[in-house]
């Protein structure tokens, strides 16, 4: 009569219609000035520590670039036949330098290090902040794969970038930096021999940027959209079995996997190009260092040893540069994925806590409510509904018949299309938030059990709860029981890498924190679908004790559910066509009527 999951996707995912929504259903991306902006203002409050790692390295750098001048005195001693103390001297020089450089870089990369951790950090927290405040509507129409590729792939990449590339970068950069402005002071003419390299390094880093930035992007892209399907081939696969459908679930699978493979391969590519430019760009600067030390000890402009140590320096770049330019791999990948985290942390923060609001007398009033999810598709039509504060309605109908919808949008998780919905006289408030948590409290199906002891589980619904109260909600739902009997009793760890909880166990652990959270106006969606018969009786028993003195809105998957609320609705083709009480709407003949005499069947 009523189906669960399979009413679930039929709600809120129907065929959409041609020429229906184009925009895409994934959350949002910033854009590249976004981001830029985003990373600023994450470093802002971090100057001291930021100019700290960039003056160590500086200096740093500086010592180093000591390197080629003492190994050109050397030479030039060689040629001279000087003394041998100061060769010694120069050698000796050369350690220390080496020394001071080798302990101020170790200094310098762990000052970016925890600038780079402490960012990341904070951009972690935002995310999650800003994720676990989305609209649970927008999270499902994108699919739980692209979010979790965002907190996952997208994260790691970001941290391999902060902990590898950054502080390589950084130290790159500066040894370009520095050393071209040794090689100036060495001769003038020795850098614009060296320049000559730069067009051609110039040419390849924006041939491969223009190239990488879409490419990146598309990747990571694909990579949700393969990880989406690889979660529901997955989650479904009883389903999938049920209907005999592995073959097209592996054929979709199979065609993620190698659209995810063809871009890797692009991407491999791209690079292989990246540095077969890289290396002509060495040979024509390197050359055109030479030739110019050539000519200049010719015409008596520089000695030997000067220039050795502009070939010295130009050679010493070649490590740099193509480390610079190579990081623009990572770079442009960890910034795609930067991109997608920014653009969910740009959403707009939770709301501030508001006042409490009494906990007793919330009614709910649904005038002229019409919902479609595509265009021309209605799922809702015309409904009008008054809950009266205290009262337990329960709604029934067939598969499809739009009892989920009309939950969803009571409970503030999906707009309406039109019409109105008041709760206790105010627009709804989505569960979760500061608001709806006080309000309106949620329970489907699929309720998760998060890792730790159960007594911690419970207080997620209320933090400052004593034991006392945790047994008594326990109690309340006949589930105190089982969970003294537990390992640990209330401190056995459950959830992933804990003691298993059932189905009736885990639906009896949601209405325990139900009670413990104490809101006005309860929606069940199905909260006993999982349970077998005789958890399911147990469940509702628990479920009248856990409503008690609430206003409550329960989509029926046993019409004995209905049977002991103060009214049924019964929903056909997204419209009301009846409502009454359980023995009124029986002896009237209706749909009810019917639909309970199919039930009763299946019963007997």
């Amino acid at each position: 009569m009523t189906g669960s999951r399979a009413e679930q996707r039929e709600d809120r995912h129907p065929a959409p219609p041609d020429g229906g929504r184009t925009e895409s259903p994934l959350l949002p991306v910033a854009t590249p000035a976004r981001t830029r902006r985003a990373v600023a203002e994450l470093l802002r409050p971090r100057g001291p520590l930021v100019l700290a790692a960039f003056t160590v390295m500086v200096g740093s750098t500086a010592l180093g670039l000591l390197v080629q001048p003492l190994l050109g005195r050397i030479v030039d001693l060689a040629a001279d036949r000087g003394a041998a103390d100061a060769v010694t001297t120069a050698a000796a020089l050369l350690v220390a330098v080496a020394v001071a450089q080798g302990v101020t870089t170790g200094f310098g990369l762990s000052l970016i290090s925890r600038l780079g951790e402490s960012t990341l950090a904070l951009l972690r927290e935002r995310f999650v902040e800003r994720a676990l405040a989305l609209p649970l509507e927008r999270v499902e129409r994108a699919g739980a794969g692209d979010l979790t590729a965002r907190v996952t792939a997208d994260v790691s990449l970001i941290a391999e970038a902060v902990r590898n590339a950054l502080p390589e970068l950084a130290r790159s950069l500066l040894t370009i930096v520095l050393t071209l402005g040794a090689m100036a002071l060495l001769d003038w003419r020795f850098l614009l021999a060296a320049l000559l390299a730069v067009p051609v390094q110039a040419a390849t880093a924006r041939w491969y940027v223009a190239r990488a930035v879409p490419l990146y992007a598309e990747q990571r892209v694909a990579g949700s959209a393969q990880q989406q399907q690889l979660l529901d081939t997955i989650g479904g696969s009883s389903t999938i079995r049920a209907f005999r459908l592995e073959r097209e679930h592996t054929e979709r699978v199979t065609e993620r996997s190698w659209s995810l493979v063809d871009l890797t391969m692009r991407g491999v590519r791209l690079v292989l190009g990246f540095y077969s430019r890289l290396h002509i760009a060495e040979y024509i600067g390197l050359a055109a260092v030479l030739i110019t030390g050539y000519w200049l000890v010719r015409q008596g402009s520089a000695s030997i040893g000067t220039a050795t140590a502009a070939a010295l320096y130009f050679h010493s770049l070649f490590g740099p540069v193509n480390a610079a330019l190579a990081l623009l791999d990572d770079a442009q990948s960890a910034t795609a994925g930067l991109a997608r985290l920014v653009g969910v942390t740009d959403q707009p923060p939770p709301p501030k806590p508001q006042p409490p609001v009494e906990t007793h007398g919330i009614g709910v009033t649904v005038r002229g409510l019409s919902h479609a999810y595509r265009t021309g598709h209605p799922v809702l039509h015309d409904i009008d509904l008054a809950i009266r504060p205290g009262e337990r309605v329960a709604l029934v109908g067939a598969s499809g018949a739009g009892k989920t919808t009309l939950a969803r949008i009571v409970a503030g998780i999906q707009p309406p299309t039109s019409g109105t919905v008041l709760v206790g006289g105010s627009p709804p408030a989505e569960p979760g938030s500061a608001a709806g948590s006080r309000t309106v409290a949620l329970i489907t199906q699929e309720v998760h059990v998060f890792a730790g002891p159960l007594a911690d589980d419970l207080r997620l619904a209320a933090p400052d709860a004593t034991d006392d109260e945790l047994r008594t909600a326990l109690d309340r739902v006949d589930a105190l029981g089982w969970a003294q009997a537990l390992p640990d009793g209330l401190d056995t760890v459950v959830g992933e890498g804990g003691h298993r909880l059932s189905g009736a166990q885990t639906q009896a652990l949601a209405l325990a924190r139900l009670i413990l959270a104490d809101p006005p106006l309860v929606i069940l969606d199905e909260a006993t679908a999982e349970a077998g018969s005789a958890g399911a009786r147990a469940l509702e028993k628990a479920v009248a004790r856990a409503v008690d003195g609430r206003t409550a809105l329960i989509v029926a998957h046993r019409l004995s559910q209905a049977a002991l609320a103060d009214r049924v609705v019964v929903m056909e083709a997204g419209r009301v066509v009846e409502s009454g009480a359980h023995d009124r709407l029986r002896a009237a003949g209706g749909r009810y009527a019917a639909l309970w005499e199919a039930w009763s069947d299946t019963r007997t």
